[in-house]
């Protein structure tokens, strides 16, 4: 059903009952947006202020758009810089504990706290206590309107930046697009699928001309098995290889159109639903489905792989890897970086 309604409100699903639908949900957004406009009004007139440093990673529309693999790029910077840091997420579907994208950032980043709390403002102030931290990194926190941030970044997916441009439930957005004039960054992701992002860099300054506006791409950096994670091989290793991908992810499409250009043919894709909490069944159709094709070899992602269960008998027969994705700011990474420091008046 959520599949169902996710093709409708990005128009894949066509027909007469389709569009019967898409008027109803047409006017849902109507009532949806009145209600996201009086929320923003009142949060916006007066938020509260934390003890420390706030940079927020965010989006405007649902799916994935690459914001969490940005706070680890963030997030790894600033440690390096020798700040104290932790990120506050909110644990979204926390069937694994505390959320597969927190748990996904624990494992990547083991010396900064990963703080769980769906009210961010109780979790920020438990982290500055307890760690003596002097900056917080909200995962996504651009609907976090109530908090007063110091940087406000937003993600933009460049093979989708903004679907049909209509509310939830008939398109994407969470916000009106009037709502990127709060942003101070514009992080384009994914360009290396989508190269030519001239048209979506006019329209964002069209409505935030003062924001300043980057290019990422989200590179394969390699596979590793799902129960050795520091057994690590090349981004080519299964090149020319037949495989079964699994994921239950924002964006399915770019997860597969970046092991498509590695040369690894894809015999079989299975789509979950976003967050998808695996359950032993799932696992033995995976294994099925895939040696009905003769293959014997599962790629899935970072997100999915905290998710999994552990490798054990039956289902798990099958080799299953993991894509490790490193993220990359184009040409002007040194100003990037520049604009994050100044928040501390470097």
């Amino acid at each position: 059903m959520l599949r169902y309604l996710y093709n409708l409100a990005t128009d894949q699903e066509r027909g007469f009952i389709a569009g019967i639908l898409k008027i109803f949900l047409f006017i849902c957004s109507l009532f949806y947006g009145l209600v996201i406009r009086i929320l923003l009004f009142f949060s916006l007139l007066k938020p509260d202020r934390l003890n420390c440093k706030v940079i927020s990673v965010g989006n405007i529309t649902v799916g994935g758009t690459g914001k969490t693999t940005l706070v680890e790029f963030i997030a790894r910077y600033l440690a390096g810089r020798g700040r104290k840091l932790a990120v506050l997420s909110r644990g979204y579907k926390r069937a694994v504990g505390i959320g597969d994208e927190p748990l996904m950032l624990r494992r990547r980043l083991p010396d900064v706290p990963v703080i769980v709390d769906a009210n961010r403002r109780r979790g920020a102030n438990r982290a500055v206590s307890e760690y003596g931290l002097d900056t917080v990194i909200l995962d996504d926190g651009f609907q976090q309107w109530r908090l007063k941030k110091d940087l406000e970044i937003v993600t933009i997916d460049a093979t989708d930046p903004f679907g049909n441009r209509q509310m939830l439930p008939r398109g994407i957005l969470r916000e009106p697009l009037s709502s990127l004039k709060r942003a101070d960054i514009f992080v384009l992701t994914k360009t290396n699928l989508n190269p030519d992002t001239q048209e979506i860099k006019d329209f964002l300054r069209s409505i935030n001309a003062k924001a300043a506006v980057f290019e990422a791409m989200h590179n394969p950096a390699g596979f590793y098995k799902i129960d050795k994670p520091s057994l690590f091989f090349g981004a080519d290793v299964f090149r020319g290889r037949q495989v079964t991908l699994v994921c239950g992810i924002g964006d399915p499409d770019s997860f597969e159109n970046l092991v498509d250009n590695l040369g690894i043919k894809v015999g079989l894709s299975l789509r979950f639903p976003d967050h998808h909490n695996y359950a032993p069944y799932d696992m033995d159709h995976i294994a099925r489905a895939s040696k009905n094709k003769g293959i014997d070899t599962i790629i899935t992602t970072e997100k999915d792989a905290v998710r999994l269960p552990q490798p054990g008998a039956g289902s798990w027969e099958l080799g299953v890897f993991v894509l490790g994705i490193e993220l990359k700011i184009n040409k002007n990474e040194e100003e990037f970086f520049s604009r994050l420091d100044r928040i501390y008046n470097l």
